[in-house]
């Protein structure tokens, strides 16, 4: 058995399995402190320690993800407050001496998107979550992408209309980023509302579609991606989907003539087949890449 353990910064979902029909035990806490989150993951997995054989972690970020760096394994600059240089990797060695394998938590979606979901057989794909923060995750060729550090997609910059919109975004970074226009805080601070409370045919939600659709076009004339799933909190308001689909062909004005675009949009932007159970698959998959690699 494998443990996955999706640290996410809003809640941490953690697992053991091998995969989406042989979890064998699942435990969900919300994210609170970071001694607090790591020694509540530690313990749930202790019972199966013996069985293990590999853990994955996926984690919200930045995060570094250099072997050699001394920061490695660690939660690096984020907004979140109290959780710089939070050491994810470390404790989990000292405490089952087990292979861990790590990544983003996007990043872990995506590879469990690859491994059980909507990019089964793909080589080349993206996948966005949309909810308390914005993170992209890609496959490029069939590999996780990797550079400098990793992915971040929710801080691409946008434009914006002050005429169309005032509010000029939540980012404590960058302000009007893709995430400090279109995440879940910055929709219930410029509407005063919290998304999933807003009606399908409030004005929220043709504005969200645009700024997403503004993302989904930047990593589609990048990446040329042969897939973009969205998920997240967000993107459980179904409605969005044709919205943004729309949005994107409207934005791309005919200049990619390719069928995906054209004709088979619905089956080109979609939502995780693993659902909400993306993320911790993913690091479930982190585990058995990172057992492989030992």
């Amino acid at each position: 058995m494998f443990a996955g353990i999706e640290a996410g910064g809003t809640k941490w979902v953690c697992a053991v399995g091998s995969g989406p029909e042989e979890i064998q035990a699942v435990e969900r806490f919300p994210t609170t402190t970071p001694e607090e989150a790591v020694e509540r993951a530690i313990a749930f997995l202790r019972p199966f320690a013996g069985e293990l054989r590999a853990i994955g972690v996926g984690s919200f970020g930045p995060v570094d993800l250099d072997p050699a760096s001394a920061t490695y394994g660690q939660i690096t600059t984020t907004p979140k407050p109290g959780w710089r240089y939070t050491k994810l990797v470390g404790p989990l060695r000292e405490a089952f001496g087990l292979p861990v394998g790590f990544d983003t938590d996007v990043n872990a979606a995506a590879l469990g998107e690859h491994r059980w979901g909507a990019a089964q057989g793909l080589e080349t794909f993206v996948y966005f979550t949309v909810g308390t923060g914005i993170g992209g995750g890609a496959m490029v060729n069939g590999r996780l992408l990797h550079g400098m550090l990793h992915p971040e997609m929710g801080h691409m910059m946008l434009p914006r209309d002050p005429a169309r919109d005032p509010f000029e975004g939540v980012c404590p970074f960058h302000r009007g980023c893709l995430e400090g226009l279109a995440c879940g805080p910055a929709m219930e601070r410029r509407w005063g509302a919290r998304a999933e409370t807003l009606g399908a045919d409030h004005a929220a939600w043709p504005l969200e579609a645009h700024y997403l659709a503004l993302g989904v076009l930047n990593s589609v004339s990048i990446l040329s991606p042969q897939r973009v799933i969205l998920g997240g909190g967000v993107m459980q308001q179904e409605h969005l989907f044709p919205m943004i689909r729309a949005e994107v062909r409207s934005l791309l004005a005919d200049y990619l003539q390719v069928p995906e675009i054209l004709v088979e949009i619905d089956r080109y932007i979609v939502p995780p087949a693993l659902k909400d159970r993306a993320g911790v698959l993913g690091a479930i998959a982190l585990a058995e890449a990172a057992l492989i690699a030992k």
